[in-house]
């Protein structure tokens, strides 16, 4: 069990208050025209620095007796993960948290999924939560989910949400597989992502080229070879997609991308439920499980060449 020690902070007396979005965006707009540079380095340390709630939710979080806290070393970087049952004799589920988010995040899938008898691992990504770094990108998304689930075997199940569906997807190979799986509000496309955040800071959409280059400096891949519809034609197993119609992070289509590219997988349409609170709304944990127990739930979508993406 990880030591942690507590540092309390004294609020400044004087000094500014806290930058706003405003001042951002503004200092954005501005630096995208004098310093491009300086503010594509700025923009790209924003965009891979998940946010401080994050660890401060798993520090708070309550999780009971029956689970087991341990860690994993990937990439150097200590990797806190959370276990009930136990995963080498009970068919496990791999619990894969979204960006800015924390394993324990799924407590309300515990109880569920433990009845159903399975045994259940849950870790944090790096930077986020209990485990080392400060930084993280797609590609430590997914080579964390592939290194975790080595560790473990193949799972029974893998449930993700956000950007943790994304990376889910992208872990599957030779070398470790999820038998089934359910993403939740999944990301499907790091290109738009990166349009989204740069509208939203001000970051002159003439620099968008640069921030992917830097990020492919970082991680050595190209980030539109992240897209999932490149990969979702070679996964066979069953999958479930739940995606909430007012979804205003990820777009409800990004959802609809998996079901009409992934041959096995069936989308299920919530609305009103968000980005966020999709992920414990009873009503998508329940057909979750019913999803588990073989009942036919959600739609299959079929691809066609008049819809984005629909070609292939």
């Amino acid at each position: 069990m990880t030591r942690q020690t507590t540092t309390t902070v004294k609020p400044r007396r004087r000094g500014p208050g806290p930058i706003t979005i405003g001042a951002v965006r503004a200092g954005f707009a501005l630096g995208s025209r004098i310093a491009p540079k300086r503010a594509v380095q700025r923009a790209l340390r924003i965009f891979i620095t998940p946010f401080a709630s994050s660890r401060a939710r798993a520090r708070a979080a309550k999780p009971g007796p029956e689970m087991q806290r341990g860690e994993l070393q990937v990439r150097g970087q200590r990797i806190a993960t959370y276990t009930w049952g136990d995963p080498s004799r009970q068919p496990y589920v791999l619990l894969v948290h979204g960006w800015s988010s924390f394993g324990l995040r799924y407590l309300p899938w515990v109880k569920p999924l433990r009845e159903m008898g399975y045994a259940l691992v849950a870790f944090d990504q790096p930077g986020h939560g209990l485990s080392d770094g400060r930084h993280c990108t797609l590609p430590d998304f997914i080579e964390t989910v592939r290194e975790v689930g080595r560790h473990y075997g193949d799972a029974a199940v893998t449930i993700a949400h956000s950007l943790g569906g994304a990376a889910a997807a992208l872990a599957q190979d030779e070398a470790w597989h999820s038998h089934k799986l359910i993403l939740i509000a999944p990301a499907a496309d790091p290109v738009a992502a990166t349009q989204r955040f740069t509208h939203f800071v001000r970051l002159g959409e003439h620099l968008r080229g640069r921030l992917h280059d830097s990020l492919q400096a970082m991680t050595g891949i190209n980030i539109h070879d992240l897209q999932v519809h490149r990969h979702l034609p070679s996964l066979g197993q069953p999958a479930l997609i739940v995606h909430d119609m007012d979804d205003h992070d990820v777009p409800w289509a990004e959802g609809e991308r998996y079901a009409r590219h992934w041959r096995g997988a069936r989308l299920h349409t919530t609305q009103g439920l968000g980005h966020h609170h999709v992920l414990d709304a009873p009503e998508v944990i329940d057909v979750s499980l019913a999803f588990l127990r073989g009942e036919n739930v959600g739609e299959r979508v079929v691809s066609s060449p008049n819809l984005p993406f629909g070609d292939g």
